[in-house]
């Protein structure tokens, strides 16, 4: 079995853009810029980790984000990064979906399509539906805390305040058997 390290999007690889005081994603391929430490994501690659984006994408439900334009940006940080797959949920919360976090629905069709091990993986992300879904998938959970004003529902299992302190972390942890 696989181990992986799930990293949410939008605020963990690329810059999210605020608007009154809440982050959203980028809206073109223009507006995105990946955060700088990113690079360091071969790090986990060389420890044998894969690397799957889990990410909501709630703004094409409301037809105010087009599915082209996020594949695109997708296709874009794959290309600078090693990232394995990406997985996405395209609805919102009144869809009711299995894939939406905080439910675990993509860290299950993650798990069957790449053969990863949940309890041996870990979760980075920066807000309250990162670390509840990953707590849900069976994951070991970090968040990037980003300062945003919305309050946590279920502790991670570590507090970062960079991407680089969350692959520490990760890094020094023992591996399991």
């Amino acid at each position: 079995m696989n181990r992986a390290v799930f990293l949410d999007r939008d605020g963990v690889l690329n810059e999210v853009v605020m608007r009154n005081g809440r982050p959203y994603p980028p809206s073109s391929l223009a507006e995105l810029k990946l955060i700088p430490d990113t690079p360091l994501l071969t790090r986990l690659k060389d420890a044998g980790f894969l690397l799957i984006v889990i990410t909501n994408q709630p703004d094409v439900a409301r037809h105010t984000q087009d599915r082209e334009t996020v594949e695109a940006i997708n296709a874009a940080i794959r290309a600078a990064l090693p990232i394995d797959e990406f997985f996405v949920c395209w609805h919102d919360d009144a869809d009711f979906c299995h894939c939406r976090k905080p439910k675990p629905g993509l860290f299950f069709d993650a798990a069957a399509r790449w053969e990863i091990d949940l309890p041996r993986s870990f979760m980075v992300g920066d807000r309250w539906r990162d670390i509840d879904a990953g707590a849900a998938a069976g994951c070991l959970t970090v968040l990037i805390d980003r300062n945003y004003s919305e309050k946590l529902s279920h502790p991670p299992d570590f507090r970062a305040d960079s991407l680089t302190a969350a692959i520490d972390w990760i890094l020094s942890r023992p591996s399991p058997r």
